[in-house]
């Protein structure tokens, strides 16, 4: 079989180039407040754009007379005042940035001055009135994936980065954002290419390029592509977990210690916690972390049969949130013994992630916990919601139930995206399409078209296949001056 090297599948690459719009984009020049307006002590507006060394110039009166911006090197600072008409505005620090070797890949100042918001406001004007645009929601990362900084999965991470809510989905947004994800793509995209391009080529020259035995052969490679698809698949799961958090349903019968578990999970009495039976009538949500991992915690009404209509209400919601939990803590009250309430709880959790707590355990044991393992066949814990007793033990359980075996951000990539996940579906489909060409027996460019397919699929991860309202739809959720 002949080797098809890489100048001939420069040909197949060219057919697949980056959208139109991307090759075509010029810049005007834009600025935005890039820090929040909150009268903080330092506040920081950006200029981006061919003519951002020449706008900051009409405004910064730098302290040595005579210091020009633009002839300045690269990744310097500058002191000085912005002026307006000769009154000065405020009193600031001037970083600048030359193409290609910015954020944006474009010529960037950057503005440090004091964070009250009228003064930040008016410097904002003043570069307006000097010839900047102002910046759209997330344009400067925007303009970043469109001069080729970054890809699109990179720049979805810049946003994923500040708006991770715990120390694993930070961890997973800083791998994206260095390429640990385009490198897995960009890889299974070129194993593909090489097969589109072959049999290209054996079907242009036949005489060089010989397709007998092919199908065997790319059986054989489509099984190790498919099984790289469902790798990255398989992390999606754990994906949506680091960036999400984990939606905890908190239920038990009533008075089993539902609210004090809460309590004694958040650290702080936020539950309404007393002996009476039914005190909780409606869902609590509050937001933990444990072990580096999100947990959105629910405590809900206990469940039992009333002819209360408002507790029925709780009650039905109680369900409900359990039925949409990823994980369900199961109270039981140790001291009291099992009830016509427990056994129907426990009927309906068999398919559930569920962690049995036999909580009160620091009064005499009623219910051991083989009584309700034999019954509900789900781990298990003696705990205590009063004195803490039990709680480490949760944390570890939990943390190996959503996490198997930890987190690496090595060389393993999560996928967080459902765009990501949904185009990585597709993909793998298509890949499966070849292969049922192949068991079917199908001519060889039958396999070319959803080669075809799934190149493309993987293409939208990175960018490289996408339209231009999908990309503005992506930027559009970012923040200002981002």
């Amino acid at each position: 079989m002949a080797v098809i090297t890489e100048t001939e599948t420069r040909g197949v690459e060219d057919a697949s180039k980056r959208p139109l719009f991307l090759i075509m984009y010029k810049s005007d020049t834009i600025a935005a407040i890039a820090t929040p307006m909150t009268g903080s002590g330092i506040g920081v507006l950006r200029i981006s754009g061919v003519e951002s060394f020449a706008i900051a110039e009409k405004v910064f009166e730098p302290w040595k007379k005579g210091k020009i911006l633009s002839e300045q090197s690269a990744y310097t600072v500058h002191y000085g005042n912005i002026v307006d008409e000769g009154e000065i505005i405020d009193e600031v620090i001037v970083l600048i940035m030359k193409a290609p070797h910015s954020y944006t890949a474009e010529d960037t100042v950057e503005i440090n001055c004091h964070g009250g918001s009228f003064v930040m406001k008016k410097i904002l004007e003043l570069l307006l009135r000097k010839g900047a645009r102002l910046a759209e929601p997330g344009e400067f990362t925007k303009r970043a994936f469109l001069n080729g900084r970054i890809d699109l999965s990179q720049a979805e991470a810049v946003m994923d980065v500040i708006q991770a809510k715990n120390n694993y989905a930070l961890q997973s947004s800083v791998s994206q954002l260095k390429g640990s994800l385009v490198g897995k793509i960009k890889d299974l995209r070129e194993k593909i290419l090489y097969e589109m391009a072959f049999i290209e080529s054996a079907l242009d020259d036949p005489e060089h390029y010989s397709l007998d035995g092919y199908p065997t052969v790319l059986r054989e490679k489509l099984d190790r592509f498919i099984e790289e698809a469902d790798s990255i698949l398989l992390s999606s799961e754990e994906g949506r977990v680091i960036r999400e958090g984990i939606r905890t349903a908190i239920i038990g019968k009533p008075n089993a210690g539902k609210s004090s578990l809460m309590n004694a999970l958040l650290g702080s009495s936020r539950a309404i916690v007393t002996d009476m039976a039914g005190t909780t009538r409606d869902i609590l949500e509050e937001q933990i972390q444990l072990r580096g991992l999100s947990l959105s915690i629910l405590d809900t009404a206990g469940i039992r049969k009333t002819d209360d209509p408002v507790e029925s209400i709780g009650v039905e919601r109680a369900k409900k949130a359990a039925e949409d939990a990823d994980l369900i803590l199961y109270v039981v009250d140790s001291s009291d013994i099992l009830d016509e309430n427990d056994r129907e709880i426990i009927a309906g959790l068999a398919d559930k992630n569920v962690i049995i707590l036999l909580n009160k355990n620091d009064l005499p044991t009623v219910t051991k916990m083989e009584m309700v393992t034999e019954q509900l066949q789900k781990p298990a814990l003696y705990i205590s919601a009063r004195s803490g007793e039990g709680l480490e033990e949760l944390s570890d359980l939990i943390e190996s139930m959503f996490l198997s075996g930890g987190i690496s951000f090595n060389d393993q990539v999560y996928l967080t995206n459902i765009r990501h996940q949904t185009a990585m579906r597709n993909a793998k489909n298509s890949l499966m399409m070849v292969m049922e060409s192949i068991e079917k027996g199908l001519p060889e460019d039958f396999y070319s078209i959803d080669l075809m397919d799934a190149y493309e699929s993987l293409g939208e991860i990175t960018g490289e296949a996408v339209g231009e309202d999908l990309v503005n739809e992506i930027f559009s959720k970012f923040c200002m001056g981002k």
